[in-house]
């Protein structure tokens, strides 16, 4: 296999990653309480999780995969780790009050790189 077929390869795998991920519900955790996360949505206090992810997914271009909800001094925030339609992955400080994307952190892809660069 040539260094081309490899790149295919790899860019293909990924892709199909992407489409099963697609329909799979993102994984949600509080790291506070369950009830509190609840109770501010009841309340108002917090946009409904599907309601954000829909916003993230379209502009940021991706699905999310997981989901963290806390409370920040004060501030409810949702982290969304989201698998970007190139591969990549992001990780997102939203804030669940207006919906606002308040940090975006991405790691780089790396090269595409032989196995065994000295054959």
């Amino acid at each position: 296999m040539n260094l081309s077929t490899t790149s295919f390869h790899r860019r293909l795998l990924a892709r199909a990653l992407a489409l099963c991920l697609a329909g799979a519900t993102p994984l949600l955790h509080a790291d506070g309480d369950h009830d509190k996360a609840r109770q501010a949505l009841v309340q108002g206090k917090v946009q409904p999780l599907r309601t954000v992810l829909e916003k993230v997914e379209r502009d940021y271009q991706g699905q999310a995969v997981k989901v963290d909800f806390d409370e920040d001094d004060g501030r409810y925030i949702y982290e969304i780790r989201l698998l970007q339609n190139d591969g990549r992955m992001a990780k997102l400080k939203v804030d669940a009050v207006d919906g606002k994307v308040l940090e975006v952190r991405r790691k780089e892809k790396t090269k595409d790189r032989d196995a065994h660069p000295h054959r």
